[in-house]
This record gives structure tokens, C-alpha cells and sequence, in this order.
């Protein structure tokens, strides 16, 4: 009799990152797509804020993906994976960077999901005004230096702590504070006279772009 090989087991939803990167390494492919998911909004907002062309972020992304798979014996325990990751994003965008001075500045795609983000009782007109304000915000904050928007998107929107955003960035705690401040002062009198939108808003990550990112690097990997 043929003894039919099982599926490898689901991976745990509520498990860590962490040991989810144990799974990897042991064979299961699996907690690699579930890491990706969980991840993908952080990595797109971190490379989003050295790149501004959005093909060009999901390319970035994708590589990013690829070098943390093909690295992962390399992850040092005890440390965290999301930062870990976020760290190899934003090389490979610096050197998407170096690569390419034209510096693209595409006008965002419209924003989606405004109704699921503030309700769906919102009126059409409501969810315009607000998909506008969050498009300039996005503008104000593409207008900053990018030694100062790459800190500010991972301080304010990513909410990743002052060590954290020096750790992912290569900078002192002091440093990472120095930008902050000048790059909220850069940006207060424009957010305070032409918007209320909230900066923890910027650059939404929806469900298409995830699929989209998942099924490239689950290819990529064969």
C-alpha cells in the first residue's frame, strides 16, 4: 500500500514572527507567506518613503522579500524579524535610489477603503474631501528631504520607537530625534493652514497590493 505524504500543518496565526522564522528554516513555506502578510503594510510604508513611483515600491518590496528568504539563516535570534526586515527594504530602496536619480514624483494613486477606514455612513462627499486631504498630505510629506521623510513615515506612521527607527536606519537616537523635529516643523505650518488629516493615515496599504506582493515573491521563490 502507497502511504500518501500529509500537508504540512497550517502555521499558527497567533504565533510570533519569530517563531514563525523557525517554521521557515524548517521547511515550511507556508509561515513564509503569513509573515508576508502581516509584514506587508509596514515594509510598503517604509519604502514608500524613499520611493515614490508605485510600481517601482512593489519591485522594491519583492526584492526586499526575496533577500530576507534567502537570508533567513542569517536572522539573529532574539532580535525582531519586522525590524530586521524593514532594514533590508530600506537598503534596497536607498540603492534603487543610487541607481536611479529621475527621482519620479507620480502623483499617488486615489486612495481606497476611505469608507472602511472612517465608516461607512460617510457621505460620497465626505469620503472625497477626505481621500483629498490624505492625497496632499501624502504631497507635503514626498516634499521633504528624504533623510527626514524616511524618519518621520517610520516614527509617526509606522510608530516604531526612537531606537527602533535608528536601528533600521543606521543613526544615532539623536540624530533620529534632530530629524524628527525638523521634519515636523517643516511640515506644521502647511498641515495646520490646508489639512486635518491625520499622519498615521499616510500611504494605506490595501488588500489588492498585498495579493499582488505575496503571489510575486511566493513565484520569485518557485
Amino acid at each position: 500500500m502507497s502511504i500518501v505524504p500529509l500537508p504540512p500543518p497550517t502555521p499558527d496565526p497567533g504565533a510570533s514572527d519569530e517563531a514563525l522564522v523557525d517554521r521557515v528554516l524548517g521547511g515550511d513555506v507556508q509561515a513564509f507567506e503569513l509573515l508576508m502578510r502581516r509584514n506587508n503594510a509596514r515594509l510598503y510604508r517604509a519604502v514608500r518613503s524613499i520611493v515614490s513611483d508605485e510600481d517601482e515600491v512593489e519591485e522594491v518590496m519583492q526584492q526586499a522579500y526575496v533577500l530576507a528568504f534567502t537570508r533567513l539563516q542569517q536572522f539573529a535570534q532574539g532580535a525582531r524579524f519586522s525590524t530586521w526586515l524593514l532594514r533590508i527594504g530600506i537598503n534596497e530602496a536607498l540603492q534603487r535610489l543610487r541607481r536611479d536619480r529621475r527621482w519620479p514624483r507620480a502623483a499617488p494613486e486615489a486612495l481606497e477603503g476611505e469608507a472602511s477606514m472612517h465608516g461607512t455612513d460617510a457621505t460620497p462627499e465626505e469620503r472625497l474631501t477626505r481621500a483629498q486631504l490624505n492625497h496632499l498630505l501624502e504631497q507635503l510629506v514626498d516634499g521633504l528631504p528624504e533623510s527626514h521623510r524616511s524618519v518621520l513615515v517610520l516614527r509617526e506612521v509606522q510608530q516604531l520607537s526612537t531606537s527602533e527607527v535608528a536601528e533600521v536606519l543606521g543613526l544615532t537616537a539623536d540624530n533620529v530625534k534632530q530629524r524628527l523635529s525638523r521634519a515636523k516643523a517643516m511640515l506644521r505650518t502647511a498641515l495646520e493652514e490646508r489639512t486635518g488629516a491625520s499622519i498615521a493615515e499616510l500611504y494605506p496599504f490595501e488588500a489588492p497590493r498585498c495579493d499582488r506582493v505575496v503571489a510575486g515573491v511566493l513565484a520569485a521563490l518557485g
